[in-house]
């Protein structure tokens, strides 16, 4: 028996016991074929840590780009954010000549993707005035490395929405939940791999090494894709005939129909605002802890782990407790209610002091966004009608991408503001830090508002 047959045996043996999503297998889709199709979560992951955390930082000290063209560069893909809408409903209505549905978007994805990170390192180079660029106009530099954020982020955002929605299709309605957190954990997997090999790689930063290192996430990126993709639908020539007789509505026309539905537009008023308030934390946590109380980089690093950790637990309870038949909204509001507490304790750390507080809280935080996130994708995907499962998902990323991007760069916004204005916080540095904290928790009250009428209907 070779190494590959032994460890997807054991995998398949020892994973229902373990882990709370792995019992969505079945004979028909065994575990083997949807962690093969969970890869292109890793290839998000890889993106995301990427481009807001190492170019962040090697943007700004290594190669002197001004903070205020990185954080433009790093907005751009939220541009393409509000077309997941449009891109759910295209996969959903795919015409094919071989039959396929999904596979064909996940594969344009990859191919933005690719290019984007192909032209990368010479755009940022260009941009940062490197060797013979420094004498090139200004507008090329920044040009090209805009195409190029944008060109990766929107594929990211392709491949995610189209991917979702295959791994939904691969499974019965019962076991979406179980499905979303084998998904969202192999993002999370995806993130701190990358996070760890990024940092080996560049420890030493040369140009040369940025090249190869941006080009070879590039490379990997369409290997892992291409493994994800392959074989998950198959060649039908009979579907093939139906796509193309098939008579569907506009995108105008279904989305409207989607938004009439029974607390839908609630739903996403309530995963934007829960979004936007735990999406505010993400760029204020680890400068928090070194200048409000003291702890060094390698303690808030570790901070960022227990973070991590905490959302890996809300993943792993969220998919037990849905699967087994709790109503996704009575979680999701359990989700919001939670990250009061949680923020409220971190904003206590720094009056009190007390580092336990820091790491409750942020635990805390952590494992509240973990449930918040399960459970409201699971529950627009049960709002939804079966044949617009891939709009549901584009229109649940639109506002959950959306919400997030807004929410880190209002962070640093309203910070650095408060932090302007003179004797509002008298000395203390940990002032602007909890005002912005507050903020969160009284957004996710305003969310917790809009989920309390969700929770208590009658619908699944």
């Amino acid at each position: 028996m070779g190494y590959r047959d032994f460890a997807l045996k054991n995998l398949a043996r020892f994973g229902p016991r373990y882990l709370p999503f792995a019992d969505v297998a079945t004979d028909e889709v065994p575990l083997s074929r949807l962690l093969r199709l969970s890869l292109f979560q890793v290839t998000v992951g890889m993106t995301l840590v990427l481009l807001a955390g190492t170019l962040n930082r090697v943007m700004i000290v290594e190669m002197g780009v001004h903070a205020s063209i990185v954080s433009i560069m790093l907005a751009m893909p939220l541009l393409f954010a509000p077309f997941r809408t449009l891109i759910g409903f295209k996969s959903d209505t795919n015409k094919s000549a071989l039959g396929l549905k999904r596979v064909p978007w996940i594969w344009k994805g990859t191919i933005y993707q690719f290019g984007g990170f192909a032209m990368m390192p010479f755009a940022l180079l260009v941009l940062s005035g490197f060797g013979e660029s420094y004498d090139a106009p200004r507008w090329i530099g920044i040009s090209a490395a805009a195409l190029a954020f944008l060109l990766v982020g929107a594929g990211a955002h392709i491949v995610q929405t189209a991917g979702l929605a295959l791994a939904t299709d691969l499974v019965e309605e019962e076991d979406h939940p179980k499905v979303v957190g084998l998904m969202y954990v192999m993002l999370l997997f995806g993130s701190v791999a990358a996070a760890l090999i990024y940092g080996f790689l560049l420890a030493n930063y040369t140009p040369g090494r940025l090249i190869q290192v941006i080009q070879g996430t590039a490379v990997v990126s369409v290997a892992l894709n291409m493994a994800a993709l392959w074989r998950q639908e198959a060649f039908d020539r009979e579907k093939a005939r139906q796509m193309e007789a098939a008579v569907h509505p506009t995108f105008r026309q279904a989305f409207n129909e989607l938004m009439a539905r029974k607390g839908m537009l609630p739903l996403l008023i309530v995963i934007a605002l829960g979004t936007f308030g735990y999406g505010m934390c993400d760029v204020l946590l680890e400068p928090y802890g070194g200048q409000a109380l003291g702890l060094t980089v390698g303690q808030t690093t570790k901070l960022s782990a227990l973070f991590a950790f905490g959302t890996l637990t809300g993943f792993g309870l969220a998919s037990k407790v849905l699967g087994n038949g709790m109503k996704p909204m009575h979680l999701g509001l359990i989700g919001a209610i939670i990250g009061v507490p949680g923020f409220a304790a971190i904003i206590y750390s720094s009056l009190l002091p007390l580092f336990a507080f820091f790491v409750l809280g942020t635990y805390v935080v952590g494992f509240g966004i973990g449930l918040f996130g399960h459970a409201t994708l699971t529950a627009t995907m049960r709002a939804a009608p079966a044949d617009r499962i891939g709009l549901a998902l584009g229109a649940w990323g639109a506002v959950q991408a959306t919400a997030a991007g807004l929410g880190i760069a209002l962070a640093g916004i309203v910070r650095d503001g408060l932090v302007a204005l003179p004797n509002t916080f008298g000395s203390g540095v940990a002032g602007p830090y909890n005002a912005v904290f507050a903020l969160e928790a009284f957004l996710l009250l305003i969310a917790i508002v809009f989920a309390v009428p969700l929770a208590l209907s009658r619908d699944k």
